[in-house]
């Protein structure tokens, strides 16, 4: 029998109440999604009625409530004021990334006529915000996941850059013979043996975990920008990773080495430039 959304909205809050952060919030947007309409229908038709019988509803309700990330069901993210497509193929954006995508803009000029290379593209939305902010760059974006690929793939084509940014399936660099102008990346840097949130059970593992330690993959990217001799790179790290950093690049000649915070003051990043000469 149908209900009010109104009504519906109260007992979806209710069944995420004790088991998601905000369940009045995640209650909306997980309605929103389902009604596919927008914030303004939500607020203007609680009168509407609805079946609250429908399979479909139930199921988005009993995965949220076993922790399924919400984004997986709906298949959306928000991301840099941008809506995304996204599934279980890729890792969910986090907010702190857009600090990554800010650190790479504050270092290249919209005229420049790069290359770019993205180490672990996920979903694509790396390479498609700067792409959109830079009109001249070439993008050449690697992930070692053909599902990662898939999604970003999608996302590529519904912005219209599949002519710029190029996909490509391999490890980290071995499938880039190209000279490199600019290296940037978000890499798995969780160590094994981190314990997480059970909602981060559900996103590609191999998008997560860096290593034993954590940070072999940042390592291993740092050692290529020397042995290519990549003039600058902007990375994203854990927040207990900037003295790691730090005592591997000693040996090596550094033109500038910049850590950036994310919105709760940790260090999440870094952006190294290097004279090669």
């Amino acid at each position: 029998m149908p209900c009010r959304l109104s009504e519906l909205y109260t007992d979806v809050t209710a069944a995420l109440g004790g088991i998601v952060e905000f369940p009045r919030r995640e209650a909306e947007l997980l309605l929103i999604a389902y009604l596919q309409k927008d914030q303004l229908y939500f607020i203007t038709h609680q009168d509407a009625l609805i079946d609250e019988n429908d399979p479909k509803l139930i199921e988005w309700i009993e995965k949220r409530k076993a922790n399924v990330p919400l984004e997986y069901l709906t298949n959306r993210v928000s991301f840099y004021s941008r809506e995304f497509y996204i599934d279980e193929g890729a890792l969910i954006p986090r907010p702190e990334t857009e600090h990554l995508i800010d650190e790479v803009l504050a270092r290249v000029s919209t005229d420049e006529v790069i290359t770019v290379v993205e180490v672990g593209v996920g979903s694509g939305i790396i390479s498609i915000m700067l792409a959109l902010h830079l009109p001249y760059t070439r993008f050449i974006a690697v992930d070692i996941s053909p599902r990662a690929l898939a999604v970003a793939r999608r996302n590529i084509e519904a912005f219209g850059l599949s002519a710029r940014i190029e996909l490509r399936e391999g490890n980290l660099l071995s499938c880039v013979d190209e000279k490199i102008d600019f290296l940037v990346s978000n890499p798995p840097y969780i160590a094994h043996d981190a314990s997480l949130e059970s909602n981060l059970s559900y996103e590609p593992q191999n998008a997560l975990f860096g290593g034993t330690v954590g940070d072999e993959i940042i390592q291993r990217l740092l050692a290529e920008v020397y042995v290519r001799k990549i003039p600058s790179f902007v990375c994203e790290m854990g927040y207990d990773q900037r003295q790691k950093v730090q005592e591997y690049l000693k040996p090596f000649a550094v033109q500038s080495l910049e850590f950036y915070k994310d919105l709760a003051s940790f260090d999440r990043g870094f952006s190294l430039k290097v004279n090669h000469e």
